[in-house]
């Protein structure tokens, strides 16, 4: 397969690239180059989505399919038209945030509601979270439109090594540090994940046999008290002294939910987000997705964090802010 990868330098995309090489595909990547190399065996082709003219460099090329993840629908909009009579599949990379409704467990990709898509001057999806779903919506109307079979696939959270966000990776690292642990709500409300390995080898694979239809990339919900101990073990920690704290008492004292400093990820406010971490990954199994064990994932995690030198996380709690939460919480009347 002659695949276009549009990106291939980040997280995501660059192990999509990564997979496809691997797999025997011939492999172009069409980026700025500007946030890292593409993998080994995958060819750069530098672009600048944000010019009207910036897949030029791409002219005359054709391609079996082509994957995308951007979240700028003018950037998919160019290329869409850029390529149109020049791949013959499409995939895009959407998100579980363009789903309107977050409260209700259990939806499916082909039922859920979405969020209503962006008008064309909203085009920037770091706005806010529901500014990144409506352009994820937005995205994925302008590949429908693209005259080719197109596979959609909304991901939920991506974990696993080289994940800048740490949204995952702070489990494993406090985990493996032992002692007691925050842990937030209560140990059967449900989490859900990706890792992103496992996503790209079904992005990858789907390509290749031209599957079409939109689809949830996401694993099977499974209890945070499970998700926790299952970690813990994984680290060497089997027995994780895990204090659970309300999410109201957590809200209280400024911690924040999911992601960014002070806050616990892989943990949202309920009943708004009941749904959110719930979804009915089904679907996507049948269709391919198979996902690692998660012990797997977190040593793996683990790992590529300690050789990294292990940098400040840019999600959880510090020590610090973790100790005094707990105390606060030991202390209540």
């Amino acid at each position: 397969m002659k695949l276009l990868v549009l990106g291939g330098t980040g997280f995501l995309g660059r192990v999509v690239a990564a997979h496809a090489v691997a797999a025997g595909h011939r492999v172009t990547c069409a980026a700025r180059g500007v946030t890292g190399d593409v993998p080994p065996g995958a060819t750069l082709v530098r672009v600048d989505r944000d010019d009207p003219d910036g897949l030029a460099a791409l002219d005359g090329l054709t391609f079996d399919s082509v994957i995308d993840i951007a979240s700028k629908p003018s950037r998919v909009r160019r290329a869409v038209e850029a390529l149109r009579g020049r791949v013959g599949h499409w995939t895009y990379v959407s998100s579980g945030s363009a789903y309107a409704e977050t409260s209700i467990p259990g939806q499916r990709a082909t039922t859920g509601r979405l969020l209503e898509p962006a008008p064309p001057e909203m085009d920037d999806p770091t706005v806010s979270a529901e500014v990144y779903g409506r352009c994820k919506v937005a995205c994925e109307q302008a590949v429908l439109g693209s005259g080719v079979p197109v596979f959609i696939r909304r991901a939920g959270l991506i974990v696993g090594p080289g994940d800048p966000t740490d949204r995952f990776t702070y489990w494993p690292v406090r985990l493996a540090r032992g002692g007691e642990v925050l842990a937030p709500g209560a140990p059967d409300e449900l989490v859900q994940f990706v890792d992103v390995r496992d996503l790209s080898v079904w992005l990858v694979d789907g390509t290749a046999n031209g599957l079409s239809g939109v689809y949830d990339g996401i694993g099977a919900p499974m209890p945070r008290g499970e998700f926790l101990t299952r970690i813990s073990a994984a680290v060497g920690r089997p027995d994780p002294q895990l204090t659970w704290v309300g999410q109201e008492f957590l809200a209280e004292h400024g911690v924040n939910p999911w992601a960014g400093e002070r806050s616990l990820p892989l943990w949202l406010p309920l009943p708004e987000y009941a749904g959110f971490l719930t979804r009915d990954a089904s679907p996507a199994l049948a269709a391919g997705l198979a996902p690692r064990d998660l012990a797997e994932t977190a040593r793996d995690t683990l790992s590529w964090y300690t050789g990294s030198g292990e940098p400040q996380l840019s999600s959880g709690l510090t020590p610090d802010d973790e100790a005094v939460v707990l105390a606060s919480w030991h202390a209540r009347s």
